[in-house]
């Protein structure tokens, strides 16, 4: 298989990692300071220990991914209910 020119992870953290999971992210360590990524996440990097299901696995991985990146931090109004709440849908609170 061939290396993508930018590896994209989208929704980092919607599911847990389990240990051989965890350990496999050392591929994408690899790409550190090499080749270019691009990650999305709802969950902040101090949650990031609960994802990997290690804080130390969690840290390293944070302390390359954020060495030489841009980090974008968007917070608001959840943009797929807008139309509902425009039309007087209130989502329910779980």
């Amino acid at each position: 298989m061939s290396k993508p020119d930018i590896l994209i992870v989208d929704e980092l953290g919607y599911f847990s990692f389990d240990e051989l999971t965890a350990n496999k992210f050392s591929d994408v360590s690899k790409r550190y300071e090499r080749d270019a990524m691009i990650l999305t996440s709802n969950k902040s990097y101090v949650e990031w220990g609960k994802v990997f299901g290690d804080d130390v696995l969690a840290t390293a991985i944070l302390y390359r991914l954020l060495h030489h990146s841009v980090t974008f931090n968007i917070k608001g109004e959840a943009f797929r209910m807008k139309e509902k709440k425009q039309a007087g849908i209130v989502p329910v609170q779980l």
